[in-house]
């Protein structure tokens, strides 16, 4: 099966996105043949990598499937990114067509950073409009037989927390396996109405809140950002009972949204970035909801494992998903034991086909016989359940001692009056790394450093207190509210 096969999964008079205007499994399935025949129309062929910079709407899905099917490769873009980090992705993914859904000089603006940008740029309200004119464009040719679900049908940019980012290369396979295995895990069908409000050009969001209800023959309700009331009222009015967010969402609703506001929903899952566990207690008790924590990456499509409600264990990032590998390595490549820490490293037909173009970073990323190594450490308990410690790339190392900083952020989470914190470390001469601390208070809320300081050291060994605690007002995030540690100084 490839991707674009998803739209013809639910009945053709099925609602397949829901909202003020609702379209059917039918219109969908017409919408992106009408751009499938325009942008053939236009010189998009099979193997051609397409940027597509848009915020949520059907017309990104019509998009998305309609390249797809013409053999092409998706490049979705981050609209927050500057000129500057969009001209790199456009010229290291080689883009020959562009397609944005806001009239912006993007070219203008990027040649003032001196970058060539030899593409051809579209507005998607222009395809829109021009896709729907009736009997002008010849049909698009079928693919040849050649074409098999292994080929590449979408390269998504990692965050480049360490220096540029690089192009995970999905394929159909890639894909539409991990939307199936989501399926299985979580049980999710025709009857539900997904909430998508988490950015689609995350891999998270697309696989999750678009490929998987469409696999399921269930309905869509498009957000194009989240904003706390807004997203209430949407999913009171639409009947929305399944949902994906990350942490900040779950925090912002716990402290803003009415009890009830959530009463409809059965399933909400949290992914993206670690979930705090008192974070997840203060949503379940206001709410009387248990969120399922899940855990991906885009290198493998993305998802690896997820909390079910039959199978649940706070603090856990769940049990691997039906037909994916996971084993825990320690630093010589070989298995540890149940209860021990290590890599947790991947393998199944969800895992990437490779970087573009790096295939160096390929190399020290996936191995010849498949495993992932995801740079994540973490330990699985006796029933299977994994735990995530923290980023490899993120521990500490102090006075000799390994720190990791989820631990201490954990803690300082349970303190009262915190509603964020993050934990880094900086050069010392002394001890290596000395361990660093930020917090944003909750509104109206003052916090006393020394009475933090106090209170960790009465909860953690000494050496992973941290020498310094900074007050702020807010973190800088990612569009799925991670919090870009790397920008704290």
């Amino acid at each position: 099966m490839f991707v674009q096969d998803l739209i013809y999964q639910g009945q053709a008079d099925k609602v397949a996105i829901d909202g003020e205007l609702k379209i059917t499994y039918r219109d969908l399935q017409i919408s992106v043949e009408e751009y499938r025949n325009y942008l053939y129309s236009i010189g998009i062929r099979r193997g051609d990598n397409v940027g597509v910079l848009s915020k949520n709407s059907a017309y990104y899905i019509y998009a998305y499937m309609a390249i797809v099917s013409l053999g092409a490769v998706v490049v979705p873009i981050n609209f927050q990114l500057t000129a500057r980090e969009i001209a790199y992705i456009v010229q290291d993914a080689e883009m020959k067509f562009f397609i944005s859904d806001v009239e912006v000089e993007i070219k203008e603006e990027l040649e003032f950073y001196q970058y060539k940008f030899p593409v051809k740029k579209m507005l998607l309200t222009d395809i829109e409009v021009k896709a729907k004119i009736k009997g002008k464009y010849v049909p698009a040719p079928s693919l040849p037989e050649s074409f098999t679900e292994d080929e590449v049908c979408v390269i998504i940019y990692t965050s480049g927390t360490t220096g540029n980012p690089k192009g995970a290369m999905l394929t159909h396979k890639n894909q539409v396996s991990n939307a199936r295995m989501f399926k299985q895990a979580i049980g999710i069908n025709e009857n539900d109405n997904v909430l998508c409000v988490l950015p689609m050009y995350h891999c998270f969001a697309w696989t999750c809140a678009v490929l998987n209800p469409l696999y399921s023959k269930a309905r869509i309700t498009i957000l194009d950002a989240f904003n706390p009331k807004e997203t209430v009222v949407a999913i009171q009015k639409f009947d929305v009972n399944l949902i994906y967010a990350v942490p900040a969402i779950c925090n912002i609703l716990t402290r803003t949204a009415p009890t009830e506001a959530l009463a409809n929903v059965h399933t909400f899952i949290v992914g993206g970035t670690s979930l705090p566990i008192k974070i997840a207690t203060d949503f379940a008790k206001k709410f009387n909801l248990t969120i399922l924590e899940g855990y991906g990456l885009s290198e493998a499509s993305p998802v690896v494992a997820v909390n079910t409600k039959n199978k649940y264990r706070l603090g856990s990032i769940g049990c691997p998903l039906p037909d994916i590998e996971v084993k825990i390595i320690d630093a010589n490549g070989k298995g540890v034991s149940r209860g021990e820490v290590g890599e947790l490293i991947v393998r199944g037909d969800n895992v990437m086909k490779g970087y573009y173009h790096l295939p160096e970073a390929t190399k020290a990323a996936l191995k010849p016989d498949g495993w992932l190594h995801t740079g994540d450490i973490a330990y699985q308990d006796e029933d299977g359940f994994i735990f995530i410690v923290d980023r490899l790339k993120d521990m500490l190392i102090s006075s000799g001692e390994n720190v990791y900083p989820r631990e201490i952020e954990e803690v300082l989470y349970t303190y009262d009056g915190v509603m964020e914190a993050a934990v880094v470390g900086r050069e010392d001469k002394l001890r290596g790394q000395a361990v660093v601390a930020y917090i944003v208070p909750a509104d109206g809320v003052v916090i006393d450093k020394k009475e933090v300081k106090d209170y960790l050291q009465r909860n953690l060994a000494i050496y992973k207190v941290p020498r310094e605690i900074h007050i702020v007002d807010h973190f800088p995030k990612s569009q799925t509210g991670k919090i870009l540690k790397r920008l704290l100084s």
